[in-house]
């Protein structure tokens, strides 16, 4: 593929930088992909195409008299609509903020902004993040590139599938229990979910959330890496923001030989599809290609669950449970029931699954003590109809409730360590899957080295997908 869309994120804004191509060109030719593809897909939402033709205008000037160009510069981007844009329609997938339109910009907004970024529009996402996969009453679906007729994933599938198609450069996303991770896999791109405190998630109603957190997504983990660059760091308005955190420059080219990889083929006895485990299969293979130490090991994931899932439930009560006391009408289903169960816990539950949260951290440190990285599956299925709310049984293992069929991610997610999902095969039908890297907490810039080795072994992410 060399259609300027398609150039990594990297090399295209160096050519910017070099001028061999004007913010201009490139802002031009993702805009006549989008047009071309997004009606397939529904991937971009509230679209900003004449604002952003006159910001590369603007940035092609600028440039031209002298200006020193940030790290982004004239990169079309997309933000998840769950980030606040000023001045751009913001829904949160939501019919009770369909018309909202923000005065401020979050935080990972303004620092792509600063950087010199060219925003191309939102991208879809869930109500409220509920859910791994993109779908509202606002925009409707969004649909996997690979396969129209299934799902891009979520919650931050916009951001997956407008990076699958060519659509923008870069996308932020966010994740809960595999909100970044899930979407990367089902559309073959890499996503990130950095340590609690890498990015921050400002503003917000809830800002001591040690679940959620924002994160970069790209078409390669080098991608990935120039974001998180941009976005990670501390900010005053969120007080889990740490110093120091994320990566810092192009990463660093390592002998991945030697590297000693803890491999969780069901992380704790979870179902999975006979696709994911082959894909797995080949994800392996590539491993000892690469000279790693590959050993059958995981922490103890007997807690897990039952401490994410209360924890998840108390976020939504302390986000939402306002409005479902007011407007609990315009909010889907699943949404209520996640509230409810929040705004149902004792003071014991909330007490036991902290405890329980602190333990799971401790065996997945003691685990990485170990072992250099924690290997595993992303998501336990395959991309699924699109109009199916959620997969109800996996491996035909019946589903307890709307996430079950996500264990895979937020049985990480409760560690609290780095995650990243990396492209990592296909299935017969042409279908992605990804590979899920876990590294030690707050080493994200070693994780996505890793992450780039086995990128290269692998080269699943060449495989582009074929629209009208």
């Amino acid at each position: 593929m060399n259609e300027l869309f398609y150039l990594d994120a990297v090399d295209m804004a160096q050519a910017i930088r070099r001028r061999e191509v004007s913010a201009g060109e490139v802002v031009r030719a993702h805009i006549a992909r989008a047009e071309q593809v997004n009606p397939h897909i529904n991937a971009l939402v509230s679209e900003q195409f004449d604002r952003a033709l006159q910001d590369a205008v603007d940035a092609d000037r600028a440039l031209a008299s002298g200006t020193e160009p940030g790290p982004l510069f004239g990169l079309p981007v997309a933000h998840k609509d769950s980030y606040l844009t000023r001045g751009v329609r913001t829904t949160f997938g939501s019919l009770a903020f369909k018309d909202f339109v923000p005065d401020r910009d979050s935080a990972v907004v303004a620092r792509q902004k600063a950087a010199g970024a060219i925003l191309m529009g939102k991208t879809n996402m869930p109500e409220f993040g509920a859910g791994s996969h993109t779908f509202n009453e606002v925009f409707g679906a969004t649909r996997n590139p690979y396969d129209p007729r299934l799902s891009a994933g979520g919650s931050s599938g916009g951001a997956a599938a407008a990076l699958a198609a060519g659509m923008v450069a870069l996308a932020d996303g966010s994740d809960m229990g595999g909100s970044l991770r899930n979407p990367a896999s089902f559309c073959n791109v890499v996503g990130l979910r950095p340590s609690i405190g890498c990015v921050p998630m400002a503003p917000t109603s809830h800002p001591f959330n040690t679940l959620t957190t924002g994160g970069p997504m790209g078409r390669c983990v080098a991608d990935v890496a120039l974001l998180l660059d941009v976005i990670a760091g501390p900010d005053p308005d969120d007080p889990l923001c740490a110093a120091g955190t994320g990566s810092r420059g192009p990463l660093p080219r390592k002998d991945p030989a030697g590297t000693r990889i803890a491999l969780s083929r069901d992380l704790g006895g979870l179902p999975f599809e006979p696709a994911v485990r082959q894909a797995l299969a080949e994800g392996i293979g590539h491993l000892q290609s690469m000279g790693c130490i590959v050993e059958e090991d995981e922490p103890d994931f007997t807690e897990a669950d039952l401490a994410f899932e209360c924890l998840r439930a108390l976020t939504f009560a302390a986000n939402y449970g306002p409005l479902r006391a007011e407007r609990g009408e315009l909010l889907k289903d699943t949404v209520r029931w996640n509230i409810d169960l929040g705004l149902g816990l004792t003071g014991a539950d909330i007490a036991q699954a902290e405890r329980a949260h602190g333990r799971m951290f401790s065996r997945m440190a003691g685990l990485l003590a170990r072992h250099d990285f924690l290997v595993a599956p992303v998501s336990q299925v395959c991309p699924f109809p699109v109009e199916q709310e959620y997969p109800r049984s996996v491996a035909g293992v019946d589903m307890p409730h709307y996430i079950g069929w996500m264990r895979s991610c937020y049985r990480i997610t409760i560690t609290g360590h780095p995650a990243v999902s990396v492209p990592c095969g296909f299935t017969p039908e042409g279908l992605p899957v990804g590979i899920q890297i876990v590294g030690r907490y707050r080493a994200e810039r070693e994780l996505l080295a890793f992450a780039q080795a086995f990128e290269d072994a692998s080269q699943a992410r060449r495989r582009k997908p074929i629209l009208p």
